[in-house]
């Protein structure tokens, strides 16, 4: 059954909030550090704070873009060709210049995604990098983005956890994440497994499954073969590659703490 135009627009708002917020926090981050600080490394691997700004404003302005295609009815997904040039004009500003060029492109994009009427919502479809997308299900994908980044500055800066409502949000999605950004070579040589993880803070179990492809149920496993404990925020960075020494993550039986982190080697 297809939502409702108003549970579609409430999915949507949800979205945005949770974007409105890590932009904020992570703008709040940044808006005094020096040249200095900003070229320091951040929790992504073999990024600067800069750098890891320049890829979230160079995602801003793609995307922003593909946004305008969506509402003009434009279903032309994103080519590489029209993508090197955006990237290689980001990657070569200096640090200060990636953090004020990331605010002014964020605060596009925000501002295009607040300005659409309710008719828009329901109706504009986003040619994005998965394919053609409704506004909540494109809306994730940007939080996805954003949150995670976002962490990889504040991370460096000050330790600290992703915020318990975006990380509410990123594991009713973590299945795409998981299956798309995982190593096939790793994935190859642990399965096929059924391996429970179990959540706390806020409990939850879920099934992650490893066989020729890799997927996570939210359900118990018929047949675990081995199990992950953790809070829920500190398992879904593992899964997206982030996983600190300091992390409150258990893994035993046919796994092992190594082979999750070989198989989620992040991005």
């Amino acid at each position: 059954m297809a939502p409702s135009p108003t549970d579609a627009a409430g999915s949507l708002s949800v979205w945005l909030e949770a974007l409105h917020t890590s932009s904020r926090r992570l703008a709040d981050t940044v808006a005094s550090l020096s040249e200095r600080e900003l070229s320091q490394p951040s929790m992504a691997d073999g990024w600067s704070i800069a750098q890891v700004l320049s890829h979230l404003g160079s995602a801003a302005e793609i995307c922003t873009g593909l946004l305008e295609r969506g509402i003009a009815g434009d279903e032309r997904g994103p080519v590489r060709e029209d993508l090197e040039p955006v990237w290689q004009r980001w990657n070569t500003l200096p640090p200060p210049a990636q953090l004020e060029a990331w605010q002014e492109a964020d605060t596009r994009h925000l501002q295009l995604l607040d300005s659409l009427d309710m008719s828009q919502q329901l109706q504009v479809r986003v040619p994005y990098f998965a394919g053609l997308l409704n506004l909540p299900d494109y809306a994730g994908y940007r939080l996805s983005e954003h949150s995670v980044h976002a962490w990889d500055v504040e991370g460096a800066l000050t330790p600290g956890a992703i915020p318990a409502g975006e990380v509410k949000l990123l594991w009713e999605r973590l299945d795409l994440v998981a299956t798309r950004f995982r190593d096939v070579t790793t994935l190859t040589r642990l399965a096929p497994a059924q391996i429970t993880i179990a959540l706390t803070d806020p409990a939850r179990t879920v099934l992650l499954d490893l066989d020729a492809e890799l997927h996570l149920y939210p359900c118990e496993p018929a047949e675990p073969a081995g199990s992950v404990t953790g809070p829920a925020e500190a398992v879904l960075r593992l899964v997206y590659g982030r996983h600190q020494p300091t992390d409150e993550v258990q893994v035993s039986g046919a796994v092992t703490l190594a082979d999750l982190k070989a198989l989620f080697p992040g991005f």
